[in-house]
């Protein structure tokens, strides 16, 4: 005779309510993907230094430990400070940035005189800068959850950060080259050794303002004036927010030579736009403009030169690279030969010859780890991009005001937008920019930038996530306070 089985404990007998233990699920789960992330970064890791040096040093797991003392103690922050946040945001970036902590290290070894590179310190060279810019990115993407505890509350700055974002994208471009021009193109502030990319911290502040502008401007911006092939095209006293967007667009190619840049600011206003309005006319609208004013830099850049000549120039490139293998076109011939070298599978961690392409540990990284890890290494790579991005429109969808719907969604394709700029790039698909590889590439501001961006995302899904009531059946907010209205919220989320 067996004894009956004891009834399953409930809330009500354990003292601990539904959302309690939803939030400790999710942070459990993003524990296990987060360590599931260190063990790839650490097998990384041994197998460069096998391949490299020969051997695996009894010390190969000290980098891998630093970042997992840093990824940790941000997992424990967001336990506290987001509890409800999405569990895979966290460890899809933390191994991305391992990985790119790790090629970079890998840089350096190949650099290194060969006595030297057993002994070379996990905190030299570029590996060495990335660990410390990676800590204070980490530092402050755990300050700015910690200061925003609701996304909405940084609507009250949106015009304040919106002028901010603009002279930030303007200050390389009226600095003289010598302070703010790399490689032809004018992105940077540059001050003896100390250098930073004002644009990467522009897109975050411009794109508040997009969301808050379009909150308030989507009822007049949805109206249709004429139907052409089934699609409703807007009104023409409507276009002025587009061209104003797309006139800064076009400066920032003139002034800046860049494309990628121009790319991005344009691109993610007018698919904030889209996500605001629902009109496939305001996509198409952006396509045309964006088009058109590059093909006519480029027209102008070959009759004319002056600030035209760079992007003539780099367009030329890509149209035919192997024109001039050499000198303008050596990078990216090399880039695209080591994407062909690496095959399906890649020569395996260290096995590559990445110091062949210039600035491979910058603009090229993608084509230097390609060339190690093979196609299916690269697919999985941007595999984890994908699920990025999917995560933060998945965010944008549940979230409940509509401020948080446009920030969300507009970050979440802004990074998708950035991978492709640089990855369509490096495959010849578009002219090269001058974007770097999100959380791969070497450099302070793209990482601080983009851990921000990461961080906001955590944010709107914390506040995506949460129950409706809490305890006592009393609304709960992410700061507080009274229930939230939903009233004029486009959708609403009801929780069983």
């Amino acid at each position: 005779m067996t004894a009956a089985a004891a009834p399953a404990a409930s809330p009500a007998t354990t003292g601990e309510q539904p959302g309690v233990r939803l939030a400790r699920s999710r942070r459990n789960a993003e524990l296990s993907l987060l360590l599931l992330a260190l063990v790839i970064v650490a097998a990384y890791g041994a197998t460069v230094e096998a391949t490299v040096l020969d051997t695996v040093t009894p010390d190969f797991w000290v980098p891998t430990a630093v970042l997992a003392a840093v990824f940790l103690a941000l997992h424990v922050v967001i336990r506290f400070l987001a509890p409800f946040a999405d569990p895979a945001l966290l460890p899809a970036v933390a191994l991305l940035n391992g990985i790119g902590v790790g090629f970079l290290r890998r840089l350096d070894l190949a650099r290194a005189a060969p006595e030297e590179r057993e002994t070379l310190a996990i905190f030299a060279g570029n590996g060495g800068r990335q660990f410390a810019w990676t800590l204070a990115s980490v530092v402050l993407a755990a300050a700015l959850l910690a200061l925003m505890r609701d996304h909405r509350s940084v609507s009250r700055y949106a015009y304040t950060l919106g002028l901010a974002g603009i002279v930030l994208v303007m200050i390389p471009a009226v600095l003289p080259a010598k302070y703010s021009e790399i490689y032809g193109a004018k992105l940077w502030i540059r001050i003896g050794g100390f250098s930073i990319q004002p644009g990467e911290f522009a897109k975050l502040a411009l794109l508040v303002f997009f969301a808050y502008y379009l909150v308030r401007k989507r009822e007049v911006l949805s109206l249709a004036s004429h139907r052409v092939l089934g699609i409703d095209f807007p009104r023409g006293r409507d276009l002025g927010p587009v061209l104003a967007v797309w006139v800064l667009s076009v400066l920032v190619l003139v002034f800046e030579k860049d494309l990628g840049t121009s790319l991005l600011y344009f691109g993610m206003f007018v698919v904030t736009l889209y996500i605001a309005t629902e009109r496939v006319s305001w996509l198409l609208i952006g396509l045309i403009l964006f088009f058109g004013g590059a093909y006519l830099a480029y027209v102008l850049g070959g009759v004319i030169g002056g600030p035209f000549a760079n992007f003539h120039l780099r367009a030329e490139i890509w149209l035919d690279p192997f024109a001039d293998p050499y000198e303008d076109g050596y990078q990216l011939v090399q880039g695209l030969l080591a994407l062909g070298s690496g095959g399906l599978f890649g020569a395996g961690p260290g096995g590559g010859q990445p110091l062949e392409i210039p600035e491979v540990q910058n603009d090229f990284i993608f084509a230097g780890i390609g060339e190690e890890i093979g196609l299916f290494g690269l697919s999985a790579l941007l595999v984890v991009y994908l699920l990025i991005v999917e995560r933060g429109l998945r965010a944008a969808l549940a979230v409940r005001d509509s401020f948080g719907k446009l920030l969300a969604g507009g970050l979440a394709f802004t990074l998708g937008l950035q991978v492709f700029v640089i990855v369509g790039g490096i495959s010849k698909l578009i002219p090269l920019t001058g974007q770097t590889t999100p959380f791969l590439s070497a450099g302070g501001s793209s990482l601080m930038a983009n851990w921000l961006l990461i961080a906001v995302l955590l944010r709107v899904s914390d506040g995506a996530r949460r129950p409706v009531t809490g305890v006592g059946g009393s609304a709960a907010r992410p700061g507080g306070g009274p229930p939230e209205q939903l009233h004029g919220a486009p959708t609403e989320v009801i929780r069983p």
